[in-house]
Order: C-alpha cells, then structure tokens, then sequence
C-alpha cells in the first residue's frame, strides 16, 4: 500500500512539474493568449507549387479564384523561400525548425527519402504538431508524409511506427510516399487503408511486372510516374485511384474541420486544432479529376492546378459554414518551386510562366527552386489586402507556432527557426530575419542569402540537367534556354567555359539573377563564404594511431 501511495505521488509531482515548465515556457512572450483566444492553424503545404503559378502571383492561364480570395482578405509574401529546393528535405526543415543539412546526424538531408526509408524525424525531437498539440490542440497531418516510417529500413509490414502519430499528430491519413511513388496506396495512422492480413502488401522491388499489383493507368502526357514495386494488397490499391486523390483528401479535410468543431454542450470546451495540409498537386503525374480536366488554359498542369484551386476552396468554406473562420490562421505556401517536367514544359508551351521570370526551378538553388508563393490570412490580426516584402522561410514555422500560442520561443536550443509572427500580423520597419542557408540537391550548392546579396558557391544550379525531349528531368542551364531564360553565365543552354567558379546575386537590383557579380565584389565574396561556412556541420576526425 505504501508503495502504491509513493509511484501515485510521484506520479502527481511529474504531472506538476510538466505543468509548471509549460507555464513559465509560456512566460516572456509577447503573446500571452487564454485557451478560448487560441486561433485554430490549418497549413496547406503545396508540392511543386512555383512562383507563378497562382493568379495572385501574376498567373494569367490558370484561374485560382479561392486562393487569391486568401491574398486579398490576407497578406502576401513576396520573399519567402523553403530551407530545400527539393521536397523531403524542405518538409524535414517545415517540421523541425532545422536546417536540413544537420538531419542525418549531420550527414544532410538532401534527395527524395526513397520508398524503403526509415523515419528521417527522431521521435524525441520537437515537431510543429508538438508545439500545438503541448498547447490544448487537436492535430491532424493528411496527405503527402515523405519523411519515412519505422526505423531501419522500412519492410512495409505493419504497424508502420515510429511515424506521424509519433511526431505530435493525433490523427493522420495520406499519401505514404508521394504520388509519382509506390506504394500507391492510403496510409491511416499506422496501417494500409483496406488492408487485409491475408493479402498483405509486400515490396519486391523494381523490375518485376509479373508479381506487381496493378495501378490507375495513366496517359504519358500526365509525365513520370514510377512503377509499382510492391505485391499484394489489391483492395488497397484499388481504393487509391490517381484521379481522385484531391477528392479524398478534401473530403478528409472537410470531415476533420467538421468533427473538431462540431458543437459541443455548453459545459464543454472546444480545443483549438492544427491541420496540416500537405497536398500531392501539383506535383506529377498531373491527374486532374475529370471535373477539372481541360478546364485551364495551360494544359494537364493548368488543370491541376484548379484543382487544388478547389480544393483550397472546400477547406475555407468548411472553416466559414462551421462558423470558425474568423478565429483561424491560415497559411499557405508550397515544399519548392516547380519543375520543368513534362508537363512543366506543356505548360510553358502554353504560355504559362511557372516560376514566373525567376531563374531556376525545382532542385536547384536559383530563386525558381526556393522563393515560393506565401499567403497568410488571420481576420482581425493580419491586415486584408496586404504585401510584405521580408526575408522568411519555411523552417520559421516551429518558432512562429511557438510564439502564436504563449510560448517562449527563447527556450528553443539547436534550432534555425525564427519567429515571423510580427510579419504576419504587422510590418516591421527592420527585416525580421538577416540571412538564410538554402540547399539544392546538391551539397556543393549549399547557399547563403544574407540581405540584398545570394551567393551560391559554384557554377549552375546543382540541380536537375536534363534538356533531351525524353528526360523527366529538365533543370540547370538547359532549363533556362528552354524557357528563353537570361543569366550572365549561360550560353546557348550550356554554362560559359569562362564563367567564375561561384555566383553572387544582388536581389535588390537584379531578383531575376540575369547577371552574376562574383568577380565585382569579392570582399562581399568574401564575408558570404565566411559565414556560410560557419553554417557547415563541423565532423570531428578520427584521429590516427
């Protein structure tokens, strides 16, 4: 009895104790807001979607109406970029508030996490969804995760953990991988979506058409989509069809939204929620649903694009039927910039500009692969109708979340994020953030922005290189020449054998990168190489016996 009475009381004192570091966590912050004045979060985060897509970004071939009603009843973002132009590594920077180059222990997170891996999140680290959910909020991730599950390589047997649920969301259902990956199925917390142990799904691989489920056929002009690798399962993948992925994952929004603000009796009280939102369009293969096909003036990806219009569209309408709206921030944004695939290049041949007249695309560090459309709406708090031209990034969101809701954001240790909430809600004289470490595919592009100057420590772009009409690929010098792109050290679609070894931008006059001021200034050469070194992980050397 008295050990029972001691492991109670002990139990009691570590409830009180977490209670108490919450609460003076909490102390210090500008923001000190009741549980009640707590605003509801609902992040779209969109894969592929470039600078130019959206007509409130300049777009005139695609018709976005529900997004731009978000821009002109908020504020739009002129400078906001993802930490990655590649989009695990971006959503690892979303996630964590870290730099992608120090997961990995340090090693980087650099490419696509490939079908078999592991959670690239270790489960003690501090998540977007773990700042919410310690602050009363119910939390859902649906659609797209690309960051792995379980540890070790991922077999795919189920339960599929450490994943989401691991990471500070209560709730999640979505896309495992992405929707030019297998496994081409639906993923609920931790198990396949009609699943069935006596048909589980099982990974065989690459080049084994004879054993593979089958998938949603698809046309080659919807560009690459990876075959299946994996056997088994068949109800499972037959409830995934590419051409209804935004219809599920709307509705599963719409039915989130509606379930955590049904409401309650009067003695109950609703907890505020953070919906994570991370949208397969745009990226390919482009599947529009048939409502929505050949509907858009820039071909399979302008349709697309309209879809996700609609989509946008099903969410705030939700927020305003079930009368929650005027308490919810919203964020908008995308992973990166888009890609000159094939259906990037129908698109331009269209006459549509994706990443605008920014340089660059997709993987690559040019401003077309990071700067990326950022709208934010919040009514009351941020001012209707409004641009901001500072300096933000994705991997800001962890400390932005943290001061939204009454935490001390000083208290965050080995963290890149800086808090951008008084951007959002009002329009600081002095930039919020100074600089800003951003990578491309490649390591030896890893890049600083500090002020009006970006300084990329090569030549090109360090991404995608493909330019034959057969590549999926396209990116770097070749992409710039397809699109009638101008830069100082490209030449006929190939980087001049006289161009200097690195590049430096002056954004202020010159945001479309068209000429490279690297030998102009080398003391600001100089000091960017210096700081930008001091970024790199330091790897201790085994010393020699």
């Amino acid at each position: 009895m008295k050990t029972k009475r001691k492991m109670k009381l002990k139990s009691k004192l570590s409830k009180t104790v977490k209670i108490l570091v919450f609460i003076l966590s909490c102390c210090g912050s500008n923001l000190t807001l009741s549980s009640q004045d707590k605003p509801n979060v609902v992040y779209i985060l969109v894969d592929d979607l470039g600078y130019g897509d959206i007509g409130c970004y300049g777009a005139t071939k695609v018709k976005t109406p529900n997004i731009d009603k978000l821009a002109t009843e908020g504020k739009i973002f002129t400078d906001a970029h993802s930490a990655s132009a590649v989009c695990t590594p971006s959503r690892y920077a979303t996630m964590t508030g870290q730099y992608p180059f120090r997961g990995n222990n340090g090693k980087g997170i650099w490419g696509p996490a490939p079908v078999e891996s592991e959670l690239l999140l270790k489960t003690d680290q501090l998540t977007i969804a773990d700042v919410l959910k310690n602050s009363g909020y119910a939390t859902a991730a649906l659609g797209k995760w690309h960051l792995g599950f379980k540890t070790g390589r991922n077999d795919w047997k189920q339960p599929l953990s450490p994943g989401p649920n691991d990471l500070g969301f209560d709730y999640y259902f979505g896309v495992p991988v992405v929707n030019s990956a297998p496994p081409y199925v639906y993923v609920e917390n931790t198990h396949v979506v009609g699943g069935d142990p006596n048909d589980p799904l099982v990974y065989v691989g690459k080049g084994k058409p004879e054993v593979v489920t089958p998938i949603t056929p698809i046309p080659p002009e919807a560009s690459q989509r990876t075959v299946n690798m994996f056997k088994g399962a068949v109800a499972a993948h037959k409830i995934y069809n590419d051409y209804t992925v935004g219809t599920v994952l709307a509705g599963k929004a719409v039915d989130w939204i509606t379930a955590k603000t049904a409401k309650k009796s009067k003695k109950e009280k609703q907890n505020p929620f953070f919906l994570y939102l991370a949208t397969t369009h745009i990226h390919h293969p482009f599947t529009p649903g048939s409502n929505f096909q050949g509907k858009s003036d820039a071909e399979l990806y302008g349709d697309f694009i309209q879809e996700l219009d609609w989509m946008v569209g099903q969410v705030t309408s939700t927020l305003e039927k079930q009368g929650v709206a005027e308490n919810t921030l919203i964020i908008f944004t995308s992973d990166n910039g888009a890609m000159l695939n094939l259906g990037g290049r129908n698109a331009v041949k269209a006459g549509h500009k994706i990443n605008g007249d920014l340089l660059g695309f997709k993987f690559g560090v040019w401003e077309g692969g990071h700067r990326v459309p950022f709208i934010a709406k919040w009514p009351g708090k941020i001012e209707a109708g409004t641009v901001s031209n500072q300096l933000i990034c994705n991997v800001d969101m962890l400390a932005t979340f943290m001061a939204l809701t009454g935490q001390n954001t000083n208290n965050l240790e080995h963290t890149d994020s800086v808090n951008i909430l008084p951007a959002l809600t009002g329009n600081p004289e002095k930039p919020i953030r100074n600089e800003v470490v951003l990578a491309a595919y490649r390591e030896s592009h890893l890049s600083l922005r500090k002020g009006k100057w970006m300084y990329i420590p090569a030549q090109g772009s360090g991404g995608f290189t493909g330019s034959k009409p057969e590549q999926h690929a396209w990116g770097g010098a070749p992409a710039v020449a397809f699109i009638g792109g101008v830069n100082s050290d490209i030449e006929n679609g190939k980087i001049k054998k006289d161009a200097p070894k690195a590049q430096l931008y002056n954004l202020e006059e010159d945001k479309y990168q068209i000429t490279n001021v690297y030998t102009k200034y080398p003391e600001v050469v100089k000091e960017m190489e210096t700081i930008l070194e001091s970024y790199r992980p330091k790897t201790e050397k085994t010393p020699k016996k």
